[in-house]
């Protein structure tokens, strides 16, 4: 028999009591072994949860208890669960973590620490969709060249209603807020930052890359308008919040941001709040995964199976996919030297002249455009939508710096990237 105990008995903490027990049977005959929770930690021991279960709000009831086997950590955060796994490993506990702020920030100092110990996250990057094992297990014999996701279901239902339906930003985040897709407080999707936690674990697995949040380029949504939606409509384009990781050489791109994909490429046929994430191999060529990316049962499934893998075994596999840090040595590429296809709307003061500055601004910053269309706003200004041919970031950042300082540019300029 295999004990767990479950600190932090939320949502996606209790589906996974109530999958172990609803789907007990098979459980069983996949794991070998019977497993049962014994306990789970919350905050409010006089909520009603319906569970069956001894609960507690001291974690140290689970973390000394001999019994438990498997710790499971759903609490959310950074610092405090990162106290919370660290000393469950240093107490012999295989962990299951569903926390991807938690990895963002110290994975490779969990791998250190786990050591022999199972340490398993599948979880954390795009709820039910098996990624982590994809990568760690399935392509393992391929060198990734490159990792395209859409890895945060908020974003991805707003995207899609604003093109299907026409809808604004602040009409559908209200709406996304109502139905209970995005917090009150939206920042942390909106702004890219789930997708970039997400993206690092993958970009860690994949190169054995070292880099925090804080290192690389992330982007939300916030300015997307219909302005945009039309223009990517009319070159084919549909528009999606993706992290990429990407290989060149011995360096390696990680970012998040908003990208005008081409309509008939699979990722771009992804919508509403599901996730997917495409990997390029060099051997498989490309794959994509599909599949709900939040949620309480599709979350708590990744957790259960994890849970499963652990019992069923026993043995260890390499938390991050390699035991020698080979590919750890590559390094993370500069922001600036990232190399794109760029769309700018800049809103401008309909007067002559116009037009050739911002031109000439582009060419004096080794930018080429390659389509420029105008579309009036009202009787004294216009918007001129842009895309450029590749262009080096640092050049672009440049150049827009340029354009604000221009009088007859009215507001901030809205910069998309192309894929």
């Amino acid at each position: 028999m295999i004990k767990v105990g479950v600190i932090g008995i939320g949502v996606v903490g209790t589906s996974v009591v109530n999958i172990l027990n609803d789907n007990k049977d098979i459980i069983t005959a996949r794991a070998g072994v019977e497993i049962i929770v014994k306990s789970g930690v919350v905050r409010n021991l006089n909520k009603d949860r319906g569970l069956d279960i001894a609960l507690t709000t001291d974690v140290n009831d689970i973390l000394n208890d001999p019994e438990i086997d498997i710790v499971v950590e759903l609490m959310g955060g950074v610092d405090e669960p990162f106290k919370v796994v660290k000393t469950a490993l240093e107490n012999n506990k295989a962990v299951v973590t569903a926390n991807k702020a938690l990895l963002a920030y110290h994975r490779y100092e969990l791998q250190d620490i786990a050591k022999d110990l199972a340490f398993e996250y599948e979880a954390s990057v795009a709820g039910g969709i098996p990624i982590i094992n994809a990568l760690r297990d399935g392509l393992s014999a391929n060198h990734i060249e490159s990792i395209q996701g859409i890895m945060n279901g908020t974003c991805n239902y707003m995207l899609t209603k604003m093109i299907n339906e026409g809808v604004d930003f602040d009409v559908i985040l209200k709406e996304a807020q109502e139905l209970g897709y995005a917090e009150a407080d939206p920042t942390f999707d909106i702004g890219g930052f789930d997708a970039a936690h997400k993206l690092l674990i993958l970009g860690s697995i994949a190169y054995g890359i070292d880099a925090k949040p804080e290192d690389i380029l992330i982007e939300g949504i916030q300015k997307i308008t219909q302005d945009d939606i039309a223009f990517a409509k009319e070159f084919g384009y549909s528009i999606k919040l993706l992290g990429i990781a990407k290989r060149d050489k011995d360096e390696v791109e990680l970012r998040v941001h908003a990208c005008l994909i081409k309509q008939e490429e699979m990722i771009a046929k992804i919508d509403g709040v599901m996730n997917g994430v495409s990997v390029v191999g060099d051997k498989v060529g490309e794959t994509l995964y599909y599949g709900p990316g939040a949620g309480g049962d599709a979350t708590a499934s990744a957790v259960v199976a994890n849970i499963i893998d652990i019992a069923r075994s026993g043995k260890r596999s390499p938390m991050l996919g390699f035991d020698k840090p080979l590919e750890r040595a590559k390094k993370l590429k500069s922001r600036d030297e990232i190399v794109s296809k760029y769309y700018f709307r800049i809103k401008v003061a309909d007067k002559p002249g116009v037009l050739a500055k911002i031109a000439q601004t582009f060419g004096d910053f080794d930018i080429s455009i390659e389509t420029m269309l105008q579309r009036t706003v009202d009787d004294t200004s216009a918007n001129l939508l842009i895309l450029t041919h590749s262009a080096v970031e640092k050049n672009i950042q440049a150049m827009l710096q340029e354009i604000q300082s221009f009088d007859f540019v009215l507001e901030e300029t809205s910069l998309i990237r192309v894929v």
